[in-house]
């Protein structure tokens, strides 16, 4: 059961320690996977303006999300990911040929080096900048929308009621695309809602109400050293 209660302790825990913030998209992947693999950790809520020091202390770029592992620190949410499914993949994420594998991994990189850049100037376009931040804000959504066009019609082209960007079941590409996409659609919601992406659209919405996504976007307190420890 995915919607489970967070389970509260003090006393230290042998669990892995995960430093992530509820609304960065790369943690939110990272938990995602990490909640479906049915791996509990430490959850440690970072206010990105007041690192904690035992984070930098860890990994000195200071981003989330960062798993911590017996002997082990893993500081990119594609490889936290990764060693989750490897771990455990249910219903079978990972793609099961090496073909298959390149397809989801090159469109994941495409997803993090190409729209991630043009997302955030979106998204952080200057809204004091006149009429200069609004044409920067639409070119760098018109430049975006190329990968979202790319994108629906590929969903268009799987055939039956629940189509993911790989057939006919949720896939790790799905769920790395799947929080950058939000974050773009709700810079401007209304305006999203009436682009012609109708089977993006329908992707979006499925997972956005989701049990998976809604059990890793429960709110946290921001984590300092000697707070109980919250298990999830």
């Amino acid at each position: 059961m995915l919607m489970q209660m967070d389970t509260i302790i003090t006393e230290p825990a042998g669990y892995p320690i995960l430093y992530t913030f509820r609304r960065c998209p790369y943690a939110m992947r990272a938990r995602m996977a990490l909640r479906y693999a049915g791996i509990k950790v430490q959850m440690r809520e970072v206010v990105l303006a007041d690192k904690p020091s035992e984070l930098l202390a860890l990994s000195p770029k200071g981003t989330v999300p960062v798993l911590q592992l017996e002997g082990r620190v893993i500081e990119e949410s594609y490889d936290i990911m990764l060693w989750a499914l490897q771990h455990n993949d249910p219903g079978g994420w990972l793609a099961k040929d090496a073909q298959a594998d390149r397809d989801m991994q090159a469109l994941i990189r495409r997803c993090d080096v190409e729209f991630k850049p043009r997302l955030d100037a979106y998204k952080y376009a200057p809204r004091n900048a006149g009429i200069a931040g609004q044409h920067a804000q639409e070119q760098a959504r018109g430049e975006a929308l190329v990968f979202l066009s790319a994108l629906d019609n590929q969903l268009a082209a799987v055939s039956g009621t629940a189509c993911f960007l790989y057939g006919q079941r949720l896939k790790l590409a799905d769920v790395c695309l799947f929080p950058f996409i939000r974050q773009f659609a709700f810079v401007d919601k209304v305006w999203f809602d009436q682009t012609g992406y109708l089977h993006l659209r329908r992707w979006l919405e499925y997972l956005l109400a989701s049990d998976l996504f809604l059990s890793v976007m429960r709110k946290h307190p921001q984590w300092s050293a000697g707070d109980p420890i919250i298990i999830e």
